[in-house]
């Protein structure tokens, strides 16, 4: 068996520094990604965990978007029993979700009109919010979110709708590894609506 000259050539000097140089190779690299994550999660800091929120005001409309229940449908329903709106629309992409069948179902001093948008996005949520507000002749409407989706709602929303709209936050309490997701998640999901119309 023939030997390859140059790799007979290499003493263990030659292997151990071609181990570090690999090593240092490495090294480098996980500290060019640590950079950049830290970069990107400083500039995005404003956009997913202190977007702008607006103070409630006088609306003709409530608009809850669907996601995780986590406080935003009771927000919606208060501000509505407080006499912001006349009505609360709540977005029900959800297949059988017994919060949402009863607040769907349930008796208020206001009304409430629960959809299920097509597509089952942000974007669907938008055309129905313009459907409505058009028929409706409505001018303002106050928008219930989490945190780190409110900067790319308000985006998708105003492609849809030209209407003042107010974004208002339950501030649910998230983890770490759920701020993680989400800043990649929303990062993504602003990519896609780049592109996309209303």
């Amino acid at each position: 068996m023939a030997t390859d000259p140059v790799l007979a050539a290499l003493t263990c000097e030659d292997i151990a520094s071609i181990d570090r140089m690999r090593r240092r190779r490495w090294v480098r690299a996980c500290l060019v990604l640590v950079v950049v994550l830290a970069v990107a999660g400083f500039a995005l800091w404003p956009v997913y965990v202190r977007p702008r929120t607006d103070p409630p005001a006088t609306a003709d409309a409530v608009l809850v978007l669907g996601g995780a229940h986590d406080g935003r449908e009771q927000l919606g329903l208060r501000l509505a029993a407080e006499g912001f709106a006349p009505r609360v629309l709540i977005s029900d992409p959800y297949e059988n979700s017994v919060m949402i069948n009863r607040i769907c179902r349930g008796s208020y001093s206001f009304e409430v009109i629960c959809f299920d948008p097509s597509p089952r996005t942000t974007r669907g949520e938008g055309r129905e919010l313009a459907r409505l507000a058009r028929e409706g002749g409505w001018r303002r409407v106050i928008v219930v979110t989490f945190t780190p989706h409110i900067s790319r709602a308000r985006y998708i929303l105003g492609k849809c709708w030209a209407g003042d709209l107010l974004f208002v936050d339950p501030e649910p309490r998230l983890s770490v590894l759920r701020w993680a997701y989400d800043y990649l998640y929303q990062s993504v999901g602003y990519v896609k609506a780049a592109v996309e119309d209303c």
